[in-house]
């Protein structure tokens, strides 16, 4: 039997395989190769374990790590004034560079025996989403050190000498990094960087020693401006054969201090007037020393792979940190303003239009948030999960450009006028800026999500892609034919499984869970297997050309990419037991990945190359068609009467969002309002039926109002202090600031308590 399937199925399938094969050049294939598969495999797999979803850890700080959060954190998050920062002076203040060297925010992830803080991933991300709700200047500057940098490169693959001598100094901020890999001509594609390094004996310290000539011009390098320590790539040769036989060594890391002869550094950029430092980094002709190399010699050549290893965890962390604080700011303050501020008598917050958007935010925020989770979950089991990280470094940030633009719309004027008072503003900046670095979004998504992850992720196509590309053609034509066997049961199992699940309205699929998510998990597993045979039929009939149909990858991936963020919040669901109160936002989240799943697999089919592989693909997939719907407008007025409702609910899904103490605090301030004008809605409702019953005049001052009804005893003076009280802090809280003519002063009106009429 197998000799009648080798020569007939899987011989000429093997021919033509190593035809199709996609050219991968050696940066693809060292991406394709380093990191780990994890959840993103299941989804792949057509029938993914939500036990071992579920077995996962559940994301918590340590005592130390929340220890720091509740102080070392919050201290800094008081000295912070991002107005100052930004339009002032353009610059952190030296007492908090000084804060952050101490307290060595510089040092999150390098280990305790070099003095760093040595905490997890959450830890690391839950720091940076708190510190970017208060200022996203200050949050970067934490964020890149702790991120791809010499400081990981060092953990990872530096020599002994090398970590003894820079971790400490690393540490306790002595030297501050930066890492120079993008420039003019090349950004994703690390490949085609033009610096070059060229091995050759030079002097360093009097002494004829083995180096690298090397020469580069790099843009875009956060903290670049203040570093005193330089991590670089470039491309490095060996024409003397000094470290080998090979010429062209590839992508190299070195460190090398600022001071060092003809390194340039002091230059900046302004990006989108974000007072961050990132600038320009030069050098011509700079010798350095051999074990300058990250790792040493033994290292030459290998930085790609650092790279791309180092490169998903940082991903995974910093950026998606930023998108989540995003959602975590805008639920907060854009719930308390939607209540606070009235058109027509009524909470902006009650119209249809307002609450579907503040729905939106609300639904948005709670998949950040489990997204967020889940990721560094991943990254704290050791994995390097790069499909995973790319995925949350995507969608999290075009998800936080949406709800900030939603937000934007709430606010209205009160957004669009920069000041003290203005909590969106540097966010708004902001977000582009997470969209482009570590990869731009379009390529992100176009390029990595599905191009690798269907390779990577796939159970059996890797394996056959490295049958086919062995030189023993004999041993390759051995290892694809059972490969091959197992692929094809594996589509047809797929195949017949998502037209039954299809039909049938996942109705006999499992699900590890009861009650109100039970349905979701059986979804989960109907369009896990829709998106196994979506995979195998477009790799089978575009082959190599698939790489270049980008539209059609990129829809195949976002609907892994949402299938990920789903269970995400299925597993925050039940890690946070099961609260009652959460379940309007696990709806609509859940419910906004299967549609947009489902639509991008529809979509895919629809521009399928081969027409009639897009027929059959919808036929199998959606038999009775596409009944995944948009989360409902009920579900939208829910989010947003419960994000104008204090509570605990409200609490825990802004958690991370920064609410100052002080006055002056914008985020304070509309909070107190929020909570002021909630705590007197019993007594506005009193006025009202005043107003109903013709004893109060409805067109009439607040205060002729009030003196109103405390006359036809309606209302006691207390309960009028309290409404003038709250009032005062409702008129504060939409205020936006105006300036002196020159911008030199803050002109800002302050509201003063209103007085009765009848009171002298």
């Amino acid at each position: 039997m197998r000799a009648q399937r080798k020569k007939w199925v899987s011989d000429p399938t093997f021919k033509l395989f190593k035809k199709l094969l996609p050219p991968l050049s050696e940066t693809e294939r060292e991406a394709m190769e380093a990191g780990s598969v994890w959840w993103d495999g299941e989804l792949f797999s057509g029938k993914p374990n939500f036990t071992k979803l579920h077995q996962f850890h559940k994301p918590v700080l340590t005592e130390e790590e929340q220890s720091f959060v509740d102080n070392e954190l919050e201290t800094l998050l008081s000295m912070l004034d991002d107005h100052k920062i930004v339009k002032e002076d353009r610059d952190l203040p030296k007492e908090v560079w000084d804060y952050l060297r101490k307290e060595r925010f510089f040092s999150l992830i390098i280990a305790k025996e070099f003095g760093g803080r040595q905490f997890s991933s959450l830890a690391n991300s839950t720091i940076v989403a708190k510190i970017a709700t208060r200022s996203i200047s200050t949050a970067v500057t934490v964020m890149v050190p702790n991120s791809l940098g010499p400081g990981e490169l060092l953990t990872h693959y530096g020599t002994q000498e090398q970590k003894e001598y820079w971790l400490p100094r690393l540490a306790d901020g002595t030297d501050i990094p930066c890492f120079a890999l993008t420039g003019p001509e090349a950004g994703s594609d690390a490949g085609g960087i033009p610096d070059r390094g060229v091995v050759c004996y030079g002097k360093y310290k009097n002494k004829k020693t083995l180096g690298i000539k090397v020469s580069w011009n790099k843009r875009y390098i956060t903290l670049a401006p203040v570093s005193t320590v330089l991590g670089l790539a470039f491309k490095l040769y060996d024409p003397e054969g000094l470290l080998g036989e090979e010429e062209e060594l590839g992508i190299t890391c070195a460190l090398i201090p600022t001071s060092h002869k003809g390194v340039e550094v002091g230059e900046r950029h302004d990006p989108l007037s974000l007072a961050f430092m990132n600038g320009p980094t030069r050098g011509e002709d700079v010798f350095i020393p051999i074990d300058w190399i990250i790792g040493g010699a033994d290292y030459a050549g290998k930085g790609w792979r650092m790279l791309v290893e180092c490169l998903s965890a940082g991903r995974g962390i910093s950026l998606p940190a930023l998108g989540t604080a995003i959602g975590h700011l805008t639920s907060r303050t854009t719930g308390a303003y939607a209540y606070v501020r009235k058109q027509f008598g009524t909470s902006i917050g009650k119209f249809e239009g307002v609450a579907q958007a503040l729905g939106r935010i609300g639904g948005m925020t709670y998949l950040l948030e489990a997204t967020r989770t889940l990721t560094t979950t991943a990254l704290d089991l050791k994995e390097k999960p790069g499909i995973v990280t790319a995925i949350a470094k995507y969608h999290m940030t075009e998800i936080a450009r949406t709800i900030l633009n939603d937000s934007m719309d709430i606010h209205s004027g009160r957004a669009i006028q920069e000041g003290p008072m203005n909590y969106l503003s540097s966010h708004y900046f902001g977000v582009p800026v997470a969209i482009t670095v570590e990869g731009a979004n379009i390529l992100t998504r176009n390029l990595m999500i599905f191009g690798q992850g269907a390779i990577r992720c796939h159970p059996y196509v890797l394996k056959e892609m490295e049958a086919a590309a062995n030189p023993d053609v004999e041993e390759g034509a051995e290892d694809f034919d059972e490969l091959l066997a197992s692929h094809m049961l594996h589509t047809t199992v797929n195949t017949f499984g998502a037209f039954f699940s299809a039909f049938t309205r996942s109705y006999f699929n499992s699900s590890p869970m009861s009650g109100p998510t039970k349905q979701y998990y059986k979804e989960i597993t109907r369009l896990s297997k829709a998106l196994a045979v979506s995979s195998d039929f477009a790799m089978l009939t575009m082959g190599g050309d698939l790489k270049r149909k980008e539209m059609i990858s990129a829809r195949l991936g976002d609907g892994l990419s949402y299938l990920y963020m789903a269970s995400a919040v299925l597993k925050k669901y039940e890690d946070e037991g099961r609260q009652q109160q959460d379940l309007e936002f696990v709806h609509y989240a859940i419910q906004h990945c299967f549609h947009n799943a489902a639509n991008s697999l529809q979509e895919a089919y629809s521009n399928f190359p081969n027409k009639t592989v897009g027929y059959l693909l919808k036929g199998i997939v959606f038999p009775l068609g596409n009944h995944f719907k948009k989360p409902s407008d009920e579900l939208s007025l829910q989010i947003a009467d419960s994000l104008m409702t204090p509570g605990a609910h409200r609490d825990r899904l802004t958690h991370l969002c920064y609410v100052g103490k002080d006055e002056s605090d914008s985020v304070g301030l509309v909070e107190a309002a929020f909570q002021a004008m909630y705590g007197i809605r019993s007594l506005e409702r009193k006025l009202f039926k005043g107003i109903k019953s013709g004893q109060i005049d409805k067109k009439a001052p607040l205060e002729t109002r009030l003196s109103q009804a405390l006359e036809a005893n309606i209302l006691t003076s207390d309960e009028i202090d309290k409404i003038l009280v709250a009032e005062k802090l409702r008129s504060q809280a939409i205020q936006v600031d105006h300036f002196s003519h020159d911008f030199s002063e803050v002109k800002t009106q302050r509201v003063t308590k209103p007085k009765l009429n009848s009171v002298a």
